[in-house]
């Protein structure tokens, strides 16, 4: 009898432990992020002009559209151009990274150019996307390379891996393959749907010139003066490279601020005050997000940690110069979020009104594929998409 019940309450602490540790787990990972890893492999021959174009205009979209997520995910954005052997490059590219001021500008840098005959060098594109960068390996990772071009690969170069053992690699390293033809090619449509079965994901074909959905509006310039703002308020602390990390991340905002347009700065700034933005925003070492995250207090950093200005002021000096900066970031964050989505619902009202919801284009394509395909990762999304 005494064994009996002895068992009993064993049986009984070991079901509660087990529940315990399921329930606790199961609230630990509602704090978890997820992760996006996404690399565009873009054509920039002279024909995909219209394309590069839109994906200039619409690539902070994509990532505003990736933050809305349900949870707000940790996203990476890598970055292949590509054209053909005898062009100024075969291969151009920018390895996965949160830094995504650092892609976009690589990005804004592409032009149009060479090509000329049909065939261009995809496979060598394809196998620096899937091979040379820096994927995670962690199992809950959404990893997606987006293949946009308008011509079928050379199949003739014996040097190179082709399309269906790369695209084998892809599968094994759980890296999903989409493409994206730009224009009616006939050619170039069986390879691109190929190219998707095999790399488990999907084809979808757009105008030439991307199809892109209405990108200014009213709001833009006031959010682009937003974002300058909200940049200058950003403090590098730590050592000498840390600080220049900052440094550069501040040079790189400034020639977007030269030349990118408008649009594209205003969906800069509100991805910069979401939380999936924050890596971009702030990098590895801001002073203000680390105090408020409570990392760390301004009294325990080292002066000579501190950007030169803090350096040369007292401790009252510092303190509130400090101060002013959260005071002033939290208020510019707030009228961008407030700005930013007046400006999502002017823009829906118009797409409502013109009829082109629901249009082929290079961003719609792209969320249909996200939306689809996180799901088995437990990122969800709702049907609204940023422009």
């Amino acid at each position: 009898m005494i064994r009996s019940v002895s068992c009993l309450m064993m049986f009984s602490f070991l079901f509660v432990t087990i529940q315990t540790t399921k329930a606790f787990n199961e609230e630990v990972n509602q704090f978890v992020k997820p992760t996006i890893e996404v690399v565009f492999t873009l054509d920039t021959t002279g024909s995909m002009s219209g394309l590069i174009q839109a994906a200039k205009e619409k690539i902070w979209a994509i990532a505003n559209t990736l933050a809305s997520a349900t949870p707000a995910p940790d996203i990476k954005m890598g970055l292949v151009g590509y054209r053909d052997r005898g062009d100024e490059y075969v291969t151009k590219w920018t390895d996965l990274t949160d830094n995504l001021d650092k892609v976009y500008a690589e990005l804004m840098a592409f032009q149009a150019n060479g090509g000329g005959d049909t065939p261009e060098s995809v496979n060598e594109a394809l196998y620096t996307a899937v091979i040379e960068n820096a994927w995670s390996k962690d199992e809950k990772t959404y990893r997606v390379i987006f293949l946009v071009g308008d011509c079928p690969p050379h199949m003739d170069y014996e040097d190179d891996m082709k399309y269906p053992d790369i695209c084998k690699k892809s599968v094994e390293r759980g890296i999903i393959i989409n493409t994206i033809q730009c224009g009616n090619h006939m050619e170039t449509e069986p390879i691109w749907s190929d190219i998707a079965q095999k790399g488990e994901g999907r084809y979808f074909r757009v105008e030439q010139s991307g199809g892109a959905i209405l990108a200014s509006t009213p709001f833009d310039a006031t959010l682009a003066v937003l974002s300058q703002e909200l940049d200058e308020t950003r403090i590098g602390f730590g050592d000498a490279t840390e600080r220049n990390e900052m440094a550069e991340r501040k040079d790189v905002a400034e020639k977007i601020y030269h030349t990118a347009p408008l649009s594209a700065q205003a969906q800069r700034s509100y991805f910069n005050v979401s939380k999936s933005g924050i890596k971009n925003f702030a990098g590895e070492k801001e002073l203000i997000s680390a105090i408020a995250d409570g990392e760390i207090k301004l009294s325990e950093v080292k002066k000579d940690q501190l950007p030169d200005n803090l350096q040369s002021m007292s401790v009252e000096e510092r303190e509130k110069y400090v101060k002013e900066m959260m005071d002033k970031r939290s208020h510019l964050q707030e009228s961008i979020k407030k700005i930013g989505a007046q400006r999502q619902m002017y823009i829906d009202e118009q797409i409502r009104k013109s009829g082109l919801k629901g249009k082929a284009s290079f961003d719609h394509a792209i969320f249909q594929c996200i939306k689809e395909q996180t799901i088995k990762k437990g990122i969800l999304f709702s049907d609204a998409q940023a422009h």
